[in-house]
């Protein structure tokens, strides 16, 4: 199995079935885990049976475009890609960590930043990668800025959470920037 390992605690891999148990506890068992605060919390959290999970077991297990974060051989977190449109080669990606012990320790910007490397070497055809989040994730925004990525869109007072209206916000990066 290819591993892309960022250093002797931190490595990212595809998900394995033996993998699906943890990560269901983490992403789907709870009906507003913590981590929703941060990732778009806008949208309603789905919440599913590790049975339903298990019946979607293909959408998560042995993905080229969607990997586990593992720090000390337990999962954390989650990168992924996606096409935005895929006819124009507009491809995105995003990151997730989970416990809220793990963020804030430079994790997610060291996981990001390997997944944007293999990204640009497994897609060879995409000449950008970006990820969007929103104003009220300023975390995430300066990891955006840690990596070197440029702040390429700002869609005003488009999200709205909690009674207050927060920016869309997007970054990106073009492979001879990245290289």
């Amino acid at each position: 199995m290819f591993v892309i390992v960022v250093d002797e605690r931190l490595y990212l891999r595809k998900l394995m079935s033996d993998d699906l148990k943890r990560f269901w506890e983490l992403g789907y068992k709870e009906e507003a885990p913590e981590w929703k605060q941060w990732d778009a919390p806008y949208f309603p959290h789905r919440t599913m049976s590790y049975e339903q999970l298990l019946e979607k077991k293909e959408t998560y297990v042995d993905q080229d475009d969607f990997y586990g974060i593992f720090v000390d051989d337990v999962l954390i977190g989650i990168v992924s890609y996606y096409w935005e449109y895929e006819p124009s080669r507009w491809l995105e990606t995003g990151i997730l960590i989970y416990d809220p012990v793990n963020r804030g320790s430079g994790i997610g910007l060291r996981a990001l930043r390997a997944w944007i490397d293999y990204v640009f070497k497994a897609v060879p055809v995409v000449e950008r990668v970006g990820f969007t989040t929103w104003s009220g994730n300023k975390p995430m925004m300066r990891v955006g800025e840690k990596l070197g990525m440029t702040l390429e869109g700002r869609m005003r007072k488009c999200r709205f959470y909690n009674g207050v209206y927060y920016d869309s916000i997007r970054y990106g990066v073009l492979r001879e920037e990245w290289l």
